[in-house]
């Protein structure tokens, strides 16, 4: 297995997609290494639970497994996984509040378009209409965290740099990045919540 991932360190994530939508678990399973640990972050800054966000990480990623004929080149693999793992996080907090969230279905991280639309889902109108307003109020709520935190927010989650080169742009110590990611990340946490529908169909309150 060591060798196998040595063999695959040096392949970018275009080739390992291609790779695994030719049935190359392996090429699947590096992709995950890669991008694991961000994901798993994520979640966590949504659902403020450690054993909850591993759940909805490895629900994400089985899924992706199970549709990764459906990725288009593009959109980065990272934002693709990104939107999946919201979608599920999203999906949990339904469950746990009765709130009726709905998919993130057409999200636009920076320059990227992605989708994710599974074939046995057959959304309506109302659905479509709903994700798109759910799209639009990420990236509402993104932008509205202040700038201070919003810039490694988008440094670190959404363009995935590293920490070290993430201070390094905006000229302040690791330490401080990190503190201002925790704040950025637990800012829009609570602004997705004040969105979380409590009356039935209403699903948003904007």
């Amino acid at each position: 297995m060591q060798k196998i991932r040595r063999e695959l360190e040096g392949v970018a994530d275009e080739e390992l997609v291609r790779m695994a939508q030719a049935g190359r678990k392996d090429a699947f399973s590096e992709l995950t290494a890669r991008n694991y640990n961000v994901s798993f972050k994520l979640a966590v800054s949504i659902l403020r639970d450690r054993e909850e966000a591993e759940d909805e990480v490895q629900n994400a990623y089985w899924k992706a497994f199970q549709h990764i004929d459906q990725f288009h080149s593009d959109a980065k693999f990272s934002t693709w996984m990104t939107r999946i793992v919201v979608n599920q996080c999203l999906m949990r907090l339904r469950k746990v509040r009765r709130a009726k969230f709905l998919y993130i279905d057409d999200v636009q991280i920076g320059e990227e378009r992605g989708s994710f639309e599974l074939t046995d889902e057959m959304p309506t109108p109302e659905s479509v209409c709903g994700s798109k307003e759910l799209a639009v109020l990420l990236k509402q709520e993104i932008r509205r965290i202040p700038p201070l935190l919003r810039n490694v927010f988008v440094l670190r989650d959404v363009d995935q740099l590293p920490m070290p080169e993430v201070a390094d742009r905006l000229g302040i110590s690791i330490a401080a990045a990190k503190s201002r990611l925790l704040r950025a990340r637990s800012e829009l946490r609570q602004r997705l919540e004040k969105h979380c529908g409590k009356l039935g169909h209403a699903t948003l309150t904007v």
